[in-house]
């Protein structure tokens, strides 16, 4: 049995991973660690064999905490963050999965740390290689595809082709779908707005991003504003302000 020790200063970030560990049959003990004094405790106690350590962690890094994981553990880096890649390849990491991270890409991770415990993969450079590529790929992505919803006990994952209009107030976003459902999310527009592909979607207002194909309709109105009427029935403005982006709605 594999015993492992999940190392992040989220605990929705932890749960996750106890989540995806809960169905594999070779799983013994999980420790959990909320920050890297922790992590290192743990490590010296428990001797897991394997780590997934969080590089941005409270009091001492996972970079500094994998310095002193045994040599006979093998760490995965879980983490948002991809400048550490090549070091924590140097510190024994098997893999590097980048926040956030899906199911497939989570178990690849997990298969190739069972295959260095069981000595059936050795050291390969050329493969490691080819990992910080992957890695340096996924970081660089110009636009996100999916947005991590943090809900109280749970992570959301949202297909961004699911999106047809995201509505703003303050330092939160409400994300409405195809489906007629919305989902807030704890973010601001300027910041979703330069993660989203401007080719698929347009600020129209300073409280409302829309998807260039949800719009049926453009209304002009006394105010030198517009209605923009959306294929769900639902209406929007698009504020003078913004008025510039008119041709853009209508090419």
């Amino acid at each position: 049995m594999l015993n492992v020790l999940i190392a992040d200063d989220e605990y929705l970030a932890r749960e996750t991973i106890k989540v995806l560990l809960s169905n594999e049959s070779d799983i013994g003990n999980i420790y959990e660690a909320e920050d890297g004094n922790q992590a290192l405790s743990l490590v010296s106690e428990f001797k897991p064999d394997v780590v997934f350590l969080d590089i941005e962690m409270p009091k001492i890094s996972g970079i500094q905490v994998a310095k002193h994981v045994p040599p006979e553990s093998v760490i995965i880096f879980a983490t948002a963050y991809n400048e550490h890649a090549v070091e924590a390849f140097e510190l024994n990491a098997i893999d590097y999965i980048l926040k956030p991270y899906d199911d497939e890409r989570f178990f690849k991770a997990l298969e190739r740390a069972r295959a260095k415990i069981t000595g059936e993969q050795q050291d390969d450079y050329a493969k490691l290689s080819e990992a910080i590529q992957q890695i340096l790929y996924e970081q660089q992505k110009a636009y996100r595809e999916r947005l991590v919803i943090r809900d109280p006990g749970r992570i959301r994952l949202i297909d961004v082709a699911q999106i047809t209009f995201i509505s703003g107030a303050g330092n939160y976003a409400e994300i409405h779908l195809d489906d007629g459902k919305h989902v807030l999310h704890r973010e601001t527009l300027s910041t979703l707005e330069e993660q989203l592909n401007p080719q698929e979607f347009v600020r129209i207002h300073r409280s409302s991003i829309v998807r260039r194909s949800a719009i049926s309709e453009l209304r002009p109105n006394d105010k030198g504003d517009y209605s923009v009427i959306l294929q769900s029935g639902e209406v929007l403005t698009l504020s003078r302000r913004n008025r510039v982006k008119l041709d853009e709605l209508t090419n």
